[in-house]
């Protein structure tokens, strides 16, 4: 059986076929960078990091775009209050995207296209053009250009909206419009004293582009009129994800996404995430609180994309003590490995994580197809049924299915003074002194250390 996703488009699970056999394009909504991205972000590109990687494991060839959106209303309301240029206060966000996106293990994007790259300034001025010029679009009396929706008849159809039964609204000047109106949406604003410095110049005169041109003119600007998946959170379906399609139909002329993908929002103790109801978290947030960035991960990971997520402590312990089983698991099959794989027995089940994934990436599945291989396999090493050779197959499968989920122990240096005491405690083993040896095992548990005695010696690892 071959993969299925849930297209948004067409509410249905369906067959995933790439345009070009091997290779997919991908295009994800990245972060608009006036502060940290927040543990609701994270949840998108969390999903998406999951898709990619599976992809990945089922041989595709990924390329993935992901915009940081670094110039929109809240940008400049931004570089204006701190009485800095754009791009002095968008970067700080930007490096710190970065350092949360490694953070979390999230695989990087092949491109990361700002909006105010020169090249896609360019080409948003190109596209807008072109729907001005086909009619799709007009200059009005405040000098802005506007996107005609009712140009477009398909438009609403992502969103399955009737637009003949919504309030219209006139013209929407502002980046983002509720969902409850509609309108004819900017696509170039013409500057006003607001924008400050913030311009560029246009057929149309000095100006900024509005947030929907911008996404389009990136993803079509790199991977072509035509994409295979497009992703975001189920908030950018209407109006940001419905004015993409309207855009980049009405200058290409083509279906603009093959298939459309949405996961669903995260709460925060099944409330709405605000900084009013002090439930509001970036990653830093977590990590002051003492969980790591694989504890957030796993617990972001841990729920089907299309299902809501609750976050709350709870979770993140639970995600802890999964990742302790793992962990365990894990060492286990590599101090019973063989240096040779065998065949595993038939009846050790390793297709079944893969099948889940297949399945409308649904991850709870796959993670209960692995704890159950964990209790299985560990019954088998308890009772001496396992042997070296299939241990060591086990753990190359092991491997594999962890380029997707990359919930691998961070890397820990060991401190000098726990090196220490494990040489102290080598030379007790060596002269046989083994209640020395166990007192020094106690004093390196109580550093967080744990030791572990080998055929090929001391191992230790964070407790």
């Amino acid at each position: 059986m071959g993969i299925s996703y849930f297209n948004t488009l067409t509410r249905q699970v369906e067959p995933f076929t790439p345009r070009e056999p091997g290779r997919v394009s991908l295009y994800t909504c990245g972060p608009t960078v006036y502060n940290y991205a927040h543990i609701g972000n994270f949840r998108a590109y969390v999903f998406e990091d999951l898709l990619q990687r599976h992809l990945e494991f089922r041989g595709f060839t990924v390329t993935r775009v992901m915009n940081l959106t670094d110039v929109d209303d809240k940008t400049i309301r931004g570089c204006r209050a701190a009485g800095v240029p754009l791009a002095e206060f968008t970067q700080p966000f930007k490096t710190a995207f970065f350092n949360d996106l490694d953070t979390l293990r999230i695989e990087r994007a092949a491109h990361f296209p700002e909006a105010t790259g020169a090249d896609h300034i360019a080409r948003m001025i190109e596209m807008i053009a072109a729907l001005v010029e086909r009619g799709h679009a007009y200059q009005a009396e405040d000098g802005s250009v506007y996107f005609r929706i009712r140009s477009f008849p398909a438009y609403g159809r992502l969103a399955h909206l009737n637009l003949d039964e919504l309030r219209p609204s006139g013209r929407v000047s502002s980046d983002d419009y509720e969902k409850e109106s509609v309108g004819d949406f900017a696509l170039w604003k013409s500057w006003n004293e607001t924008d400050g410095e913030v311009a560029w110049d246009s057929p149309w005169g000095r100006g900024r582009p509005g947030w929907h041109i911008e996404c389009s003119a990136m993803a079509t600007g790199i991977l072509g009129p035509q994409i295979d998946i497009h992703c975001g959170g189920e908030d950018n379906i209407f109006p940001h994800h419905e004015a993409e399609i309207a855009q980049s139909e009405c200058v290409t002329g083509l279906p603009f996404v093959r298939l459309w993908m949405h996961c669903k929002h995260l709460l925060v103790d099944n409330q709405k995430m605000s900084k009013s109801a002090g439930n509001f978290y970036t990653l830093r947030d977590l990590l002051d609180k003492g969980w790591t960035g694989r504890e957030v991960r796993y617990a972001l990971l841990s729920v089907k994309y299309r299902e809501p997520l609750n976050f709350t402590s709870d979770g993140l312990a639970a995600a802890r003590s999964a990742l302790g089983r793992i962990d365990a698991w894990s060492r286990r099959l590599d101090e019973t490995a063989a240096a040779v794989g065998e065949p595993l027995p038939p009846d050790l089940n390793v297709e079944a994580f893969g099948a889940a994934l297949d399945d409308d990436l649904n991850i709870s599945a796959a993670l209960g197809a692995l704890f159950e291989l964990i209790r299985e396999s560990n019954k088998r090493l308890d009772a001496g049924e396992l042997t070296p050779g299939q241990a060591r197959t086990l753990a190359g499968w092991r491997d594999a299915a962890n380029s997707i989920l990359r919930f691998e122990p961070d890397a820990a240096a060991i401190p000098l003074e726990v090196e220490d005491l494990l040489a102290r405690r080598a030379a007790a083993r060596a002269a046989r002194n083994w209640a020395e040896s166990d007192r020094l095992r106690d004093e390196i548990a109580a550093l967080g250390w744990t030791v572990k005695d080998t055929k090929d010696g001391q191992k230790v690892s964070k407790s």
